[in-house]
């Protein structure tokens, strides 16, 4: 089948990175289509161990292309690293990985509200946030404050990242974190939009021409059905539809071009951070 999506069918870490290393076998291309570092997929093979959290598993294909979709947050440092660790290991990702223009961006002062907001809940109330920035950037993206990756292209974004930071000092203050230094942020970004700058593209146009050639497309959900923003326990839930619908809003693919929904469950469930355990 042309196009299948693999989704976690109960609070995530189901073992979705043992299955998805086996449908890889057969995708041209393999897409991430929500969520944040926040996921985080094992793979093993042979006595080597990957821990994946924004490259999609299709990366221990050979010829296999990786997406980072429209609907994925993209914390840029982290990034940079896990392919820097994938460069150490003999796999290079160059003409390999395509970050999509429309994909948001995690920013230190969203990881620093993450963490302001949770610190000041009361434990029964906490939701079990990883940290990691990834609902004030869905946040800002729905407000329509956020920066997306496309904007590392344009030569006026120093200036906009340097314009939001000061902004969100204002919001850290008050709840009691420190304030960032503007300067050594926008150096940083600056630094880091070098050298992501060759992976950055129009991924639902490279999606829907891979359709057209009728290519093999696997699409790679992160955390799981009952953690969905709208389906899932909330308010103890992730930023994200991570239920099968968010596939189509998150990738640029039309609803009726997925041909198969895979859903994986473990025998007995668990549920990471808080909220209600069924």
């Amino acid at each position: 089948m042309p196009c299948t999506l693999l989704v976690g069918s109960q609070w995530g870490d189901e073992g979705k990175g043992k299955v998805i290393d086996v449908l890889t076998e057969n995708a041209d291309l393999v897409v991430r289509y929500q969520g944040g570092s926040n996921a985080g997929h094992t793979v093993e093979i042979g006595k080597e161990k990957y821990v994946l959290h924004l490259v999609p598993s299709g990366v221990f294909r050979d010829g296999t292309l990786c997406v980072i979709g429209n609907g994925v947050v993209v914390d840029p440092p982290g990034l940079k690293t896990e392919l820097d660790e994938l460069a150490k290991r003999g796999i290079d990702m160059t003409g390999r990985l395509f970050i999509s223009d429309r994909s948001h961006m995690v920013l230190p002062y969203h990881k620093s509200i993450d963490a302001g907001r949770e610190n000041q809940l009361a434990d029964d109330k906490k939701i079990g946030t990883t940290k990691r920035g990834i609902g004030p950037t869905y946040a800002d993206k729905a407000g329509r404050r956020g920066l997306r990756m496309g904007d590392m292209l344009s030569p006026n974004f120093p200036t906009r990242l340097a314009e939001r930071v000061k902004d969100n000092n204002t919001t850290l203050t008050a709840l009691g974190q420190e304030q960032l230094d503007s300067d050594a942020v926008v150096a940083e970004y600056t630094a880091l939009a070098a050298a992501l700058r060759p992976y950055i593209a129009d991924t639902v146009t490279i999606l829907n021409q891979a359709l057209a050639e009728n290519k093999s497309i696997l699409l790679e959900g992160a955390q799981g059905t009952m953690l969905d923003v709208d389906f899932g326990t909330y308010p103890f839930v992730t930023s994200s539809n991570s239920s099968a619908g968010g596939a189509s809003a998150g990738s640029g693919l039309p609803p009726h071009r997925i041909d198969r929904v895979v859903g994986v469950v473990k025998a007995y469930t668990t549920r990471v951070g808080e909220g209600p355990f069924p």
